[in-house]
């Protein structure tokens, strides 16, 4: 009778478990030079992974490296629109979502069993943006979190 409980037991002690965004320890993280803020998650992205490829900013990992953040700053001389600046950027084929305003731009999608997550605020000359990429499994327990990333995201 006891057999199933101690197999629930060994599953959850083996699979890592995301915590819900409100059980999570949040800290507002600045891009220093543009002022681009965001509310980060520090209890899930626990290691600084340097500056970014592209900008200004900082890239983060969890613990494990399943799933990535960077938050930057990409230089928009030509200050394009959302849309503009997009489709010079020359995402992927296959994006499952997006939306385009005048003064944001959201898409994401899944590639080699991942999904990515870009949204970048128009500033000014600058596109301001973060970028999340986490095991497409975990969709569900990644949702709030991404979604409070996104919504704080400012700059």
């Amino acid at each position: 009778m006891h057999a199933p409980r101690l197999f629930t037991v060994f599953i959850l002690a083996v699979v890592p478990t995301l915590a819900s965004a409100a059980d999570t320890e949040w800290r507002r993280y600045s891009v220093p030079s543009t002022g681009t803020s965001v509310d980060m998650p520090v209890s899930i992205f626990t290691s600084d992974a340097g500056a970014p490829e592209n900008g200004t900013g900082r890239r983060f990992f969890t613990e494990d490296r399943r799933a990535d953040l960077t938050v930057q700053s990409i230089p928009n001389p030509g200050n394009d629109s959302p849309g503009t600046f997009l489709a010079k950027m020359r995402p992927p084929s296959g994006i499952v979502y997006k939306r385009v305003t005048s003064s944001f731009f959201v898409v994401s999608s899944i590639r080699d069993d991942r999904i990515w997550y870009n949204r970048c605020n128009r500033g000014q000359g600058s596109m301001n943006c973060v970028l999340i990429n986490y095991p497409a499994a975990e969709k569900r327990q990644w949702d709030e979190v991404v979604t409070r990333i996104s919504r704080t995201l400012r700059g």
